[in-house]
């Protein structure tokens, strides 16, 4: 069945990407296609074969601007000055690619190329050779204190069914620290109220996991089930937990505006949305001696290296060391150090 979304994107794709030649076996079109199709057939998710598709159409059209319209044209040089064509490429609010995004484009290209030349539709394979940009490690943006957390998890008012059904979306997010597509697709028997777990299925990489939910978000969750859900069903019922108004499951980006909404009004001086209590979970447990590791399998990183980025920014052990063993941590004067002090403001400084 096609919804709504899918129709909204292939008006997009016929807008965005007008090729001029679609019926050729040989070119872009009718070889992505072929492509595409043998990415859903080795089980690649949705999402990624959109990936593809957006990335390969993208310079698919570049090429087209410059009278290439075949796969088999295309040459090394010409990768390497599309890269530096996305290198350059701004944003609508100015700000450029970032290198993560450029990473991303390009890797789908070379993996459509190899595809190419397996299937014999390439002679040699032109981006086998193709460097990617290295990808840029950076530290969330925002983490949350436990406080700030309680005061976003205060703003929905309780009395109303929404106000409830938020209240325990939220109470999940800072509990298990889930993936806004993950809790948009949870359904009622994932929820082990006995175990205290939820199962998250076919998560990111398609890869099933349990997580434990605290006793508190279970209530919660259990509390709207049983008093708010019911306004929210229209039958069937296909059993997920949190419902939008016509009866669906809140989609992911629903999620991340109502979650940002109550981060503005909690007057919390940090931005983001459901990713913020993701990094707030990891964050706060680690800093209360939860192994790494532990860290890792809740989250659902295949790498430890993605959920150690975490532990840099974990500060509070570090801080506690740094107070203790730095002779100028403190502004009072160490034992050892009588004449560690801060000088008077009327005391002229050498």
């Amino acid at each position: 069945m096609t919804t709504p979304a899918r129709r909204r994107a292939a008006a997009r794709r016929k807008r965005v990407f007008a090729f001029r030649d679609t019926i050729d076996p040989r070119g872009f079109v009718v070889l992505l296609k072929a492509h595409l199709e043998h990415m859903k057939v080795r089980g690649y998710s949705p999402r990624t074969v959109q990936s593809a598709e957006w990335s390969v159409s993208d310079f698919a059209v570049w090429c087209q601007e410059r009278d290439v319209m075949k796969p088999r044209d295309v040459t090394k040089p010409m990768l390497e000055r599309y890269q530096k064509t996305l290198f350059y490429t701004e944003k609508p609010d100015g700000t450029p690619l970032t290198l993560s995004t450029q990473h991303h484009r390009l890797s789908f290209l070379k993996q459509f190329f190899k595809w190419l030349a397996r299937e014999n539709h390439l002679l040699s394979n032109p981006a086998s050779e193709l460097e990617l940009p290295k990808v840029e490690k950076r530290l969330p943006k925002h983490v949350l204190t436990a406080t700030e957390a309680e005061a976003i998890l205060a703003q929905p008012d309780i009395r109303k069914p929404q106000g409830l059904r938020d209240r325990a979306i939220l109470e999940t997010f800072y509990s298990t620290g889930i993936r806004r597509a993950e809790l948009s697709g949870l359904k009622i028997h994932d929820v082990d109220t006995e175990r205290g777990t939820i199962t998250v299925r076919q998560g990111k990489g398609r890869r099933d996991r349990v997580v434990p939910v605290g006793e508190r978000a279970g209530a919660w969750i259990a509390k709207y089930i049983r008093e708010a859900r019911p306004d929210f069903v229209i039958e069937p019922d296909r059993g997920f937990i949190f419902l939008a108004g016509e009866g669906e499951p809140i989609a992911p980006k629903t999620l991340s505006l109502y979650v940002s909404r109550y981060v503005k009004a909690s007057g919390v001086a940090k931005t983001g949305s459901c990713h913020l209590f993701r990094h707030a979970m990891a964050t706060l447990m680690l800093e209360n001696g939860a192994d790494v590791r532990m860290i890792q399998a809740i989250l659902g990183h295949v790498k430890l290296t993605t959920t150690e980025i975490y532990t840099h920014v974990a500060i509070t052990k570090l801080k506690e060391i740094h107070t203790a063993t730095h002779p100028a941590a403190r502004l009072g004067p160490r034992k050892e150090e009588p004449d560690a002090r801060i000088p008077d403001s009327t005391e002229p400084v050498s």
